[in-house]
């Protein structure tokens, strides 16, 4: 790296800072993992001895040397954090859902255009490597003409969870469609831009839950193009996760990324095998030639690569590039989102 690490901490140390955080910023010597808050037990530092641990927010926005912060707090709480931050005179890096509606995203993106900082959103699910596979296949031409997309997002449990902020219905930003939808909408923006009109449809079916826990939204597109975003909680058989039709052929692809759990388990970026999925996880490309002639590839994964995201984050702060999840993106998601 030409200029020096961007000192960061992070708002909290629970299953997001612990898994899609803190590995990134100590492996990438772009980043100095340098604080975090941990209300209540003190775990970073069994894993990160040199890292603070503050007891509250605001003794971490008051560290001086603490260039960004990353915002992985409640869904209902970014809004109100990122803009103590901003205010604070620090970059932020925020989960997704950036806010829960666009007003506020637009007020938080206009502060830090006043004052010269970034406001940056965190959608790693761009750098999974089935999506990464999917984008090269459409990306190559030969589906030809696309007619129709499908994004699948799955879990079954049943129990209500422990997070109050997801299963509350007085929360803002609560459900499964603010949890997981904000991540196939941002794949579907990525690849195919703002939709020309959409419905969605939203429901709720485990004994006890105040808010959803099933979504489809059914995006439209010019040339006739159908997307197809679906996530449910009590799905048991879990289907594909990208399923691509064109005029010339289909990809179909399982939803087989590692990185969550190989860092779950404590593997970190740089280690050898990271991301690369079990072997049996190819795509399958089938595509139709001259009298219906059918022939089939099977197509290897590209690997998952989180830590391109925290790449593009150094190079935004550092050299003012253009970040690849933009603010114009991230304002049509929250549209669809709070719809």
């Amino acid at each position: 790296m030409s200029s020096k690490p961007i000192v960061t901490g992070l708002m909290a140390y629970g299953m997001s800072g612990r898994i899609f955080h803190a590995p990134f910023l100590v492996t990438n010597p772009g980043f100095t993992f340098k604080a975090v808050v941990e209300r209540h037990e003190k775990k970073a530092g069994k894993r990160y001895p040199d890292v603070i641990s503050y007891d509250t927010i605001d003794e971490l926005l008051n560290d001086k040397e603490i260039e960004l912060i990353i915002v992985n707090t409640p869904n209902n709480t970014h809004f109100d954090y990122a803009m103590r931050a901003l205010n604070a005179g620090k970059h932020v890096l925020i989960e997704k859902p950036a806010a829960v509606t666009s007003a506020e995203v637009k007020i938080m993106f206009d502060l830090g255009k006043k004052l010269g900082l970034k406001v940056l959103i965190y959608q790693n699910r761009r750098y999974d490597s089935g999506f990464l596979s999917v984008k090269d296949v459409i990306e190559s031409g030969r589906l030809g003409q696309l007619i129709e997309v499908h994004f699948r997002l799955d879990r079954y449990r049943m129990p209500i969870g422990p997070k109050v902020f997801k299963e509350t219905k007085d929360t803002p930003g609560n459900g499964l469609t603010y949890d997981l939808g904000a991540h196939l909408i941002d794949n579907a923006i990525s690849l195919f831009g703002k939709p020309l009109s959409f419905v969605k449809t939203i429901g709720t079916y485990r004994p006890g839950s105040q808010v959803d826990d099933y979504f489809n939204f059914h995006l439209t597109y010019p040339n006739q193009l159908h997307v197809y975003l679906t996530s449910g909680l009590l799905i048991a058989e879990h289907t594909p996760g990208f399923i691509i039709h064109g005029t010339l052929g289909s990809f179909v692809k399982l939803r087989t990324d590692v990185q969550e759990a190989q860092l779950d388990a404590g593997m970190m970026p740089t280690d050898d095998g990271f991301g690369i999925e079990p072997e049996g996880s190819d795509g399958k490309l089938v595509l139709m030639g001259a009298d219906n002639e059918k022939t089939v590839e099977w197509v290897p994964s590209d690997k998952g690569n989180y830590s391109g995201l925290f790449e593009a984050v150094y190079h935004t702060i550092r050299e003012n590039a253009l970040f690849p999840i933009t603010q114009e993106q991230i304002a049509w998601q929250l549209e669809l989102l709070e719809s």
